[in-house]
């Protein structure tokens, strides 16, 4: 494959910049992708575009992606029309009766939820939202506090849809004997700095111990001024009433759908898909024995529920066909071949989270990228002698932080929509908070480097 080294940094660089300038994530990946469609023929634009637009749309991973977000959306959708949610939210408020307790609330049921990351995202953000309205905490907070357990959550619980997916590319990757996979991964996990500290660097945020600073400072000014019903988003229109039913609320009718959601999707081998749809399955004559919705009702709300998740699901389209034409630039191989030759044993995983974090941040990819260069840092590794587990954990520190900080990451722009705030204001609040831990996740990796080789 033909390759445009420097160059093929291009698109990335317009992408970010036309991101910050306009705070549109959609914006920024079309332009994007026009601009590396100029550069591979700029005689030919409109049949490439067309052609990787529908060969997105034809991948099986997008197809996934979209059922399941968008039964996702139904899902929540009815929860908080029919009162569970709000419910929910107010036993939690019952005990967590400051703004400190109620993100470190939000923060604790981000650790339960830990099968997959879309799961995780929307549905903590979107049934703290009452919660965290009630102490004035802004929508960018909730946001930052949902997608810090999504992504680095599902990295360190070895059952989750992350986990599965990365020991099966480290099993096929000559790693060896069937099952070697997972062991190789839980090995990897004391090391997967970023997750960590992503992790414990909320609660700190949360009681104050690090000061808010950068853009997450003005946002939370703002959200003490502004009521929370004037910057609410909710996932349910106002043309289906979702103020409308009367009758008692239980906590219960939050708890099974969600706890059955877990439990379906563990049981279906971490299928997140087959897990919504039985949670549905479950949720639907739940509300209607109750009559708390009627049947009309209740799929009105999961057809509207589905289609609240149009927009976000756009950007992750949008991001696919982003990380399509740099596969066609060569970026990422043009990356990966540049820092080579720093490969040593002392510096490789320092190197490897530091040039997969770009690739990762750029493109927006956490999970196909890694499929490409987990078979790269492995022999690399075991040629000069850094231990297998160092080097797996930094690659994997990586694609947590790509997941966590992109501007158009699919778990971003998840957490954005379940709690009721732009992708990139939430993107922009929350960068400092991930450039923190990914400095001092830098630091550990040089340490180690020199302890363990």
């Amino acid at each position: 494959m033909d390759t445009y080294g420097l160059l093929s940094l291009l698109p990335t660089a317009v992408v970010v910049a036309t991101a910050v300038l306009t705070r549109r994530p959609i914006i920024a990946l079309v332009t994007g992708v026009v601009v590396a469609l100029v550069m591979l023929d700029p005689s030919n634009i409109m049949t490439p575009l067309a052609d990787t637009a529908l060969s997105v749309m034809m991948d099986e991973t997008i197809g996934w992606i979209i059922l399941v977000c968008g039964l996702f959306g139904s899902l929540i959708a009815l929860l908080i029309r029919a009162g569970g949610a709000s419910a929910f939210a107010e036993t939690l408020a019952a005990r967590a009766n400051t703004r400190a307790r109620a993100l470190l609330s939000t923060w604790l049921l981000g650790l339960v939820i830990f099968i997959d990351d879309y799961l995780n995202a929307l549905a903590v953000s979107a049934s703290m939202k009452k919660l965290t309205d009630k102490f004035r905490i802004s929508r960018q907070m909730l946001a930052y506090v949902a997608d810090s357990t999504a992504a680095p959550t599902c990295f360190l619980i070895p059952i989750s849809t992350w986990a599965v997916y990365f020991s099966g590319v480290l099993e096929s990757s000559g790693t060896g004997s069937e099952g070697s996979g997972m062991s190789l991964y839980i090995s990897a996990i004391p090391f997967m700095l970023y997750s960590w500290l992503a992790l414990l660097i909320v609660p700190f945020v949360a009681t104050g111990v690090i000061p808010l600073f950068g853009p997450m400072k003005p946002a939370e000014a703002q959200a003490v001024d502004a009521p929370p019903v004037e910057r609410d988003v909710e996932l349910v229109p106002a043309s289906l009433g979702a103020a409308a039913v009367r009758r008692k609320h239980h906590a219960w009718n939050f708890i099974i759908p969600i706890l059955s959601l877990v439990i379906f999707s563990w049981l279906y081998d971490i299928d997140v898909l087959k897990g919504v749809i039985a949670a549905l399955a479950i949720t639907v004559p739940l509300l209607a024995l109750q009559r708390l919705l009627s049947l009309g009702d209740i799929f009105d709300t999961i057809l509207e529920g589905f289609k609240t998740m149009i927009a976000p699901l756009a950007i992750v389209v949008a991001a696919f066909m982003f990380k399509a034409v740099n596969d066609s630039l060569g970026m990422p191989q043009y990356v990966i071949d540049s820092v080579k030759p720093l490969m040593t044993a002392q510096w490789l995983p320092l190197v490897a989270f530091l040039s997969m974090s770009l690739i990762s941040f750029a493109t927006g990819s956490s999970w196909g990228i890694f499929a490409i260069t987990i078979p790269i840092i492995v022999p690399l590794a075991e040629a000069t002698g850094c231990p297998l587990p160092l080097a797996i954990g930094a690659l994997l520190s990586a694609s947590a932080f790509g997941s966590h900080a992109c501007f158009y990451g699919d778990a971003t722009v998840l957490a954005a929509q379940g709690s009721g705030c732009s992708p990139m204001s939430h993107a922009l609040t929350q960068l400092p908070y991930a450039l923190i831990a990914a400095a001092v996740a830098s630091v550990g990796f040089i340490a180690l480097g020199y302890m363990f080789t």
